[in-house]
């Protein structure tokens, strides 16, 4: 069994000394459990505010922002995927995850393949997309990354469940328009529509699919649609944090990955 912590939260525009303390909190409060992988949310340590990020950027390392990740990960004995960060590398920005081994080390990091370039979004306008898909072995398993509008890339998981891939993380900033979030009804068509987009992602690929969301006010106009979740390959729903600022738990069992993809081989089948 593996044990799978997911952190959900409203990130503090601009202030990631506050941000990077929420992260520890929430690890340090389940210190308790056996961790292997701790998941953080897309733009974890700045917010969604295009100013913030984009002129905060870090280095081709990270800078300060996963050094100090890199810390948690050895203090709290647990394998990270430090959400996002923005990357500046030769003149280029990515937006980028880091993969953080339990001894506080780097061993790979994705940048963002599929930039949010629709209905409004202007990703792509700054940030440059990357090209290189990735499959983490850490200590306790596989773990593919994904990104944010890389969930409506079906092609993008069923990659990486052919390279081996039994987890998919997936940090995220899932906004949606204050008026969407605020009205009832328009926000629980918007998160039963989520859901299903992770239960089928988990469930056609045979994959545990653990999708990590901020939630909350992300800006004037915008908001966190939150439930961040752990979806087994079955397509059931272990863990959702619905709109708290929280971390949710559960132990995965990778040999029931193992089971499936020797009864349904989904990775060979076009």
């Amino acid at each position: 069994m593996a044990g799978i912590l997911n952190i959900q939260f409203k990130p503090t525009i601009g202030n990631k000394e506050i941000n990077l303390k929420k992260v520890e909190h929430y690890i340090k409060k389940n210190a308790d459990k056996k961790l292997d992988l701790v998941v953080l949310p897309e733009f974890f340590s700045t917010g969604v505010h295009h100013e913030s990020f984009l002129n905060d950027y870090e280095d081709e390392n990270g800078g300060n922002t996963i050094k100090t990740v890199c810390e948690y990960a050895k203090k709290y004995n647990t394998n990270i995927i430090a959400g996002t960060v923005i990357e500046g590398v030769n003149g280029k920005l990515y937006n980028t995850s880091f993969a953080i081994t339990r001894n506080g080390e780097i061993v790979d990091k994705y940048r963002k393949i599929h930039l949010f370039n629709y209905m409004g979004g202007t990703e792509g306008d700054r940030i440059t997309a990357g090209d290189r898909l990735v499959v983490v072995d850490f200590d306790f398993g596989k773990v593919g990354l994904a990104i944010c509008f890389d969930m409506r890339y079906p092609l993008h998981y069923k990659k990486l469940v052919q390279m081996g891939a039994e987890i998919i993380v997936l940090p995220t900033a899932w906004i949606v328009p204050n008026e969407v979030y605020d009205d009832l009804e328009s926000r629980k068509f918007a998160v039963t529509t989520w859901e299903a987009m992770n239960k089928t992602r988990a469930y056609d690929n045979l994959v545990y699919l653990v999708s990590c969301n901020q939630c909350g006010r992300a800006t004037d106009t915008m908001s966190g649609l939150g439930s961040s979740m752990i979806v087994a390959p079955t397509s059931q729903v272990l863990a959702d944090a619905k709109d708290e600022q929280c971390a949710i738990f559960a132990d995965v069992d990778l040999e029931v990955v193992k089971y499936y993809k020797s009864v349904y081989p989904i990775a060979n089948i076009d």
